[in-house]
């Protein structure tokens, strides 16, 4: 989960690094700026690089990313679930399951 606290910033951000990126088609770079205009996850994505998120991490190899975004009331102090319930609920023997 991430929250963005300065959107305004963060599309600025995309904005200038697509501004800059030489390697960028003129056809996509005004596709590219409407994209991170109207959505901060498209923003986030010209300036976050996921193999570089998990390319450090032994025994992981990242296969496919994506993102999406979704405006959400969070509060950090609410538990949505209790993991050790389900865990017990299931019978499961408490492996972890990047799946569920």
């Amino acid at each position: 989960m991430l929250e963005i606290d300065d959107p305004e910033a963060l599309t600025a951000a995309a904005l200038s690094r697509i501004a800059t990126d030489d390697s960028m088609p003129d056809e996509e770079r005004e596709h590219a700026r409407s994209a991170v205009r109207e959505d901060a996850a498209e923003a986030l994505a010209y300036l976050v690089e996921p193999s570089e998120l998990a390319g450090e991490v032994p025994g992981v190899e990242l296969a496919q990313a994506s993102w999406s975004s979704e405006r959400i009331d969070y509060d950090p102090e609410a538990v949505e679930w209790d993991l050790g319930e389900y865990d017990e609920a299931e019978g499961d023997n408490g492996d972890v399951d990047a799946g569920r």
